[in-house]
């Protein structure tokens, strides 16, 4: 299963979110430091979900990395959130 595939599966079951883009945005970092041939090394999440509403910035910055938990996070060099409740 490719990472955008986790990261898309362990947000929809943690979240349930009414708005969620996975992108891998890895080949605009061509050259960059963390890119890995072959994609999957640099993302942006655009998520919306009730769970989030009341929360601060960083609670749900917080939620979402503890979603996707630390395997998935190490093999990652760079994830852009964008969340909202």
């Amino acid at each position: 299963m490719s990472r955008t595939d986790q990261i898309r599966d362990r947000l929809e079951a943690a979240f349930a979110p009414e708005v969620l883009e996975v992108v891998d945005d890895s080949e605009r970092h061509r050259g960059h430091a963390g890119y890995q041939e072959g994609g999957e090394s640099h993302f942006r999440v655009r998520i919306r979900a009730e769970a989030f509403a009341g929360q601060s910035r960083i609670a749900r910055h917080r939620a979402v990395h503890a979603a996707l938990g630390k395997t998935l996070l190490n093999d990652i060099h760079a994830l852009a959130l964008d969340i909202d409740g």
